[in-house]
């Protein structure tokens, strides 16, 4: 009996496998899709449904419209009916198939309005050739002066995502084919010099003003000091974009609701520019951390904008109350002030709502890989991958439920990051109390699915971050496009780092830890606290990340060159009463000299102030000796 019914399993298996193919899975993909008990029953049906309807041979198209609806769906109910209309050619994009998707979804009670149906998924709406011939010839007469302008080198996607945003039932290639084809009517073909590589923007570094001659530290040396903060985070002087122009920054993904989404971004802003300053609270900031502050406070201050402060609070284990209590002090001191204090835990339940509804679009998935098993830059596939969605959702309650242990589950993304690494983890079970939500949660989401989702919900204009971050970019702009929800642009900027010193937040934990230190503000430590207890003043801090400059690579020092930064203090002499050690010469005039001698000998500017030359000098006590002593 059992080999009988292995046989027929086979047997089952082999018709499958046929069906799948048959639609144009290959065949590797067809052999996961079997793995997935659930996807593959829901797939046999639709495939089952739509040969009865069309005969066997069922065209590409057709096959990966019936895959995406078997495995996008989240009531399986309605699978007969949306094959149904794949069948009849009344669904015929995966554009309307989402939208399809969406209507069930939102409309759980039987029967459905089919009317209402249809006119949410364009069922029935022909796009004729004149119209979208129109509707491109509007687009590009609003954008004409630019394309004339910029050439080839303008964004084409932004007359795509418009045209589309007029006409939402269009085909997409049919579109470009018109975008193209009014582009080179327009401007003519390309010539030699649109085809020459985009130069690459200037260098963020402004010439040097001559009236300011101070010393400044350059990759450790010391040369003549640029503009200050504010004016090299002025205006145009990084070539960052405008409030509510997102889209003309290179490599920004432009979807057909973006510009709606920036409609409605700049009537919340006002245009004003946005920035935050986004600390993890496991430790005291230290040098590094002044130019992020500088720069995120300083580009928001020099343009007329605003800057956040928000708490990254999202890994409670490590994060204490003191460090909170720092982090803002060291800011204040610095000389800003938050437009608002906020945290990323303000936004735990939206952040929730949307990681549900990033799985009902098929977008996420939980998986139970190992932390060991997913690093690395070429981890093996998830093979919970393409699970049902409706497993996943259940699966996802069952982690906030606390139903698994640490490491036993995870939520996953579907997408490949800049450097390779696969579908990054959104959320991880942690059984730690938080210090602001409790026991609540005992979910809590990562850097990579948080961050540019509270830039989203603070309209964030420029999400500023050191180079390191930037194979984060691509994750960035796809998890705010596949909720469709604001983006705002990540700009990276280098870090500021000094040669003979430790800035690193971990290895500073770790000389605290083991006791080599006395505490974060040991003045041994370049960190805020330490610096301050040292006796730098926060100007001096500001001028030295003034002088490093708003570079694009890393910014290197010597620490040296900080003490250089402190010119608060003028130079000053004064006669002590005592008469000891005093010698005579003879005198150099028959009337006594003044000498002008510069307050600040790095900034004459700032005055001088007179020393009498006479005939009787004083040299302090302990630097006169009658009889010099023997070189040792």
């Amino acid at each position: 009996m059992a080999a009988a019914g292995g046989a027929m399993a086979a047997e089952e298996a082999e018709e499958a496998l046929g069906l799948f193919t048959g639609i144009g899975l290959s065949e590797a993909k067809a052999r996961e899709t079997l793995r997935n008990g659930a996807l593959s029953a829901l797939l046999r049906r639709a495939v089952l449904q739509a040969r009865s309807a069309l005969g066997p041979a069922l065209d590409k198209a057709t096959g990966t419209l019936l895959y995406n609806a078997a495995s996008r769906l989240r009531d399986p109910k309605h699978l007969g009916f949306l094959v149904g209309y794949i069948v009849r050619r009344e669904i015929l994009t995966d554009l309307q198939l989402s939208a399809a998707l969406e209507y069930v979804r939102s409309h759980p009670l039987e029967p459905l309005d089919v009317a209402d149906f249809e006119r949410a998924c364009g069922v029935g709406v022909c796009v004729t050739p004149e119209q979208i011939e129109e509707a491109v010839e509007a687009v590009i007469g609003e954008h004409r002066a630019e394309l004339l302008a910029e050439r080839y080198r303008f964004n084409m996607g932004l007359l795509m995502g418009e045209a589309r945003s007029r006409l939402r039932w269009a085909d997409g290639k049919t579109i470009k084919n018109e975008v193209d084809l009014q582009v080179l009517h327009l401007l003519g073909p390309k010539t030699e010099a649109d085809l020459e590589k985009k130069p690459k923007a200037a260098k963020t570094r402004p010439a040097p003003v001559e009236k300011q001659k101070a010393t400044v530290v350059e990759n450790g040396e010391v040369g003549t000091e640029t503009r200050s903060l504010l004016e090299q985070l002025r205006g145009e002087a990084l070539k960052f974009h405008k409030p509510g122009e997102n889209y003309k920054t290179e490599g920004y993904v432009v979807t057909p609701n973006t510009m709606a989404l920036l409609k409605q971004h700049l009537a919340i802003t006002g245009g004003q520019v946005r920035t935050r300053f986004p600390p993890e609270p496991n430790g005291i900031l230290h040098i590094g951390h002044a130019k992020a502050i500088n720069f995120n406070f300083g580009y928001a201050k020099a343009n007329g904008g605003v800057c956040f402060l928000r708490y990254d609070d999202t890994n409670p284990e490590k994060e204490e109350e003191k460090y909170f209590t720092a982090i803002r002090e060291m800011v204040e001191w610095l000389g800003y002030q938050p437009y608002a204090v906020t945290h990323a835990s303000d936004y735990f339940d939206q952040l929730y709502t949307w990681a549900l509804e990033l799985i009902r679009r098929g977008q996420a998935y939980v998986c139970h890989q190992k932390v060991e098993e997913i690093k690395g830059h070429n981890p093996p596939p998830s093979p919970w991958r393409d699970r049902p969605v409706e497993e996943s959702l259940l699966l996802f309650e069952d982690m906030r439920k606390g139903k698994f242990g640490e490491g036993e589950a995870t939520l996953r993304m579907k997408l490949v990051m800049e450097d390779g690494k696969m579908d990054p983890v959104a959320y991880r079970v942690k059984f730690t109390p938080h210090h602001r939500t409790g026991d609540k949660w005992c979910i809590y989401p990562t850097y990579d699915y948080t961050h540019c989702l509270c830039d989203s919900i603070e309209h964030i204009t420029h999400s500023l971050c050191t180079k390191e971050f930037q194979a984060r970019r691509s994750s960035y702009f796809w998890l705010c496009n596949a909720l469709d929800v604001y983006c705002p642009v990540q700009w990276e900027y280098g870090r500021l780092n000094l040669l003979y010193t430790v800035v690193s937040k971990r290895k500073i934990i770790r000389l605290v830890e083991t006791g080599a230190v006395r505490d974060w503000d040991d003045p041994r430590l370049f960190t805020l606290t330490a610096l301050r207890r040292r006796g730098f003043p926060p100007e001096a801090i500001n001028n030295f990340c003034a002088r490093v400059g708003a570079r694009d690579g890393m910014g290197w020092g010597r620490w040296m060159c900080l003490p250089a930064s402190v010119v608060t203090a003028g130079r000053h002499h004064h006669q002590l009463p005592c008469p000891e050690g005093e010698t005579h010469s003879p005198p150099p005039s028959p009337q006594a000299l003044e000498v002008l001698v510069p307050n600040f000998p790095a900034d004459e500017s700032r005055g001088f102030h007179k020393v009498p030359f006479q005939t009787t000098i004083y040299i302090e006590e302990t630097d006169f000796r009658e009889v010099s002593r023997p070189h040792q």
